[in-house]
């Protein structure tokens, strides 16, 4: 059976303690595939949150939990999302990447896993391991490089990007609970795209009038593309479509071969 793929916006890390509409969907899209598909044998995980300039993959039996925030309540530093690594995965990359992959265990399970993790898979009993997203790719070498990962899909491995559509965090205005009117133009263009399978309007994103605003930087950008190519001419269910604080966007995909 082949698994789906997902690309899920994260937010504010202070989801990991909230229980609102947000959350629930994350765990009722949790709950659909352990209902639909096989158990995972592993989630290979892309967060913007590892953001290097090589293509790294970790290795440890027991990757650690990162608390990569700064200035948030004591609460959310308490909050665990321990899990197991998976070997045989991190093999299996290491053999379709080969030199283009490095083995990296300085980093552990960022917020941008575990705080979506955490409402999706509460259990904590899917191994996972991390990819890095390369900052020295473009967009179609990262689009490129998520097709390479797709036949994983096939052996087990559901393959998450964790990002945002918008996110400029200089802009941010925590009196907005919507999106500004260039928040919203970029989602809805990227959302489109998407739909209609364009995946060429994605890649080149930055012709739209607004992508310097809604990218200012690829690092939230780029898993979108990974996962994208990893899910070529999936049908495609869209979740958590909205903006907040202005400027960052919720808005999440789940893709399956239907």
């Amino acid at each position: 059976m082949i698994l789906p793929t997902l690309f899920v916006g994260h937010g504010d890390p202070m989801i990991a303690l909230k229980d609102n509409e947000n959350t629930r969907t994350f765990a009722r899209i949790g709950e659909y595939i352990l209902n639909n598909y096989e158990k995972p044998r592993a989630i290979l995980m892309i967060s913007g949150h590892w953001y290097k300039n090589e293509t790294y993959i970790q290795s440890a039996s027991k990757p650690k939990q990162i608390f990569d925030m700064y200035g948030f309540p004591d609460e959310l530093y308490q909050v665990e999302y321990q899990v197991e690594g998976y070997p045989p995965l991190t093999r299996r990359i290491q053999d379709m990447l080969g030199e283009h992959v490095k083995i990296n265990d300085e980093w552990g399970i960022d917020h941008g896993a575990w705080t979506i993790l955490k409402h999706m898979f509460p259990n904590h009993d899917i191994p996972v391991v991390q990819l890095s997203v390369n900052a020295r790719l473009d967009e179609q070498g990262s689009f490129l490089l998520g097709q390479l990962l797709q036949e994983l899909r096939e052996e087990g491995i559901l393959i998450m990007g964790s990002g945002n559509v918008v996110h400029n965090l200089r802009e941010v205005d925590w009196n907005n609970t919507k999106g500004t009117y260039m928040a919203d133009a970029f989602d809805l263009y990227i959302k489109e795209a998407i739909i209609q399978k364009d995946y060429e309007k994605v890649i080149h994103f930055k012709e739209h009038k607004y992508a310097k605003y809604a990218v200012p930087t690829n690092d939230h950008f780029l898993p979108l593309l990974y996962i994208l190519g990893a899910s070529v001419n999936d049908h495609v269910t869209v979740f958590n479509e909205y903006r907040e604080l202005g400027s960052m966007s919720m808005t999440s995909y789940l893709f399956e071969l239907k």
